[in-house]
């Protein structure tokens, strides 16, 4: 993935705002299960990816159902997820998988590296954004990593990606 900055949205602001922007791929989250496939055909028809967080959208189940629905009928580009499952899901299904994981402290960070061992994902979503903590998890993953969370300014960003992360997930429009 080339883009470095992927924009999270979460209202229907935010997805005209996006569309106004050259960005390729977009995080989906916080809308309705209803409002789903109108905004997913607004992206597909101005020729953008779609990436949704499956534990935040309301209305769907968070498993592997949820996921089949968002792959087979929503035709979905990506899906981010903590669920190992649903991220093999993901690869049987051949749409990019995204591991979710947020840093809490050491035995979780190890917990969740393990896992990403496991599992390897497509890519890895690190939250909160702690561009320091990047070389602890880099050093035992071969997964590239996105980071998100707590995004306030393109310092932040800026450091995040000098710390070897692939891109950046943010909600801030004016981030994008």
């Amino acid at each position: 993935m080339k883009q470095t900055v992927i924009p999270a949205i979460s209202t229907h602001q935010s997805l005209k705002k996006f569309l106004k922007t050259t960005h390729e791929y977009a995080v989906i989250m916080n809308f309705q299960m209803a409002q789903l496939k109108d905004i997913i055909t607004v992206m597909k028809k101005a020729n953008r990816k779609v990436l949704v967080h499956l534990e935040l959208l309301k209305g769907i189940s968070n498993d592997e159902y949820g996921a089949i629905y968002l792959i087979q009928e929503l035709k979905v580009d990506g899906i981010i997820t903590t669920k190992p499952y649903v991220i093999n899901l993901c690869k049987k299904r051949q749409v990019i998988g995204i591991m979710r994981f947020f840093l809490k402290d050491s035995v979780s960070l190890n917990q969740s590296i393990q896992l990403v061992q496991n599992i390897n994902p497509d890519f890895l979503e690190v939250l909160p954004a702690m561009p320091e903590a990047l070389g602890l998890i880099k050093d035992k993953i071969n997964v590239p990593i996105f980071m998100g969370g707590l995004i306030q300014d393109q310092d932040h960003i800026n450091r995040c990606l000098a710390a070897g992360a692939t891109a950046i997930t943010v909600s801030k429009e004016t981030l994008w």
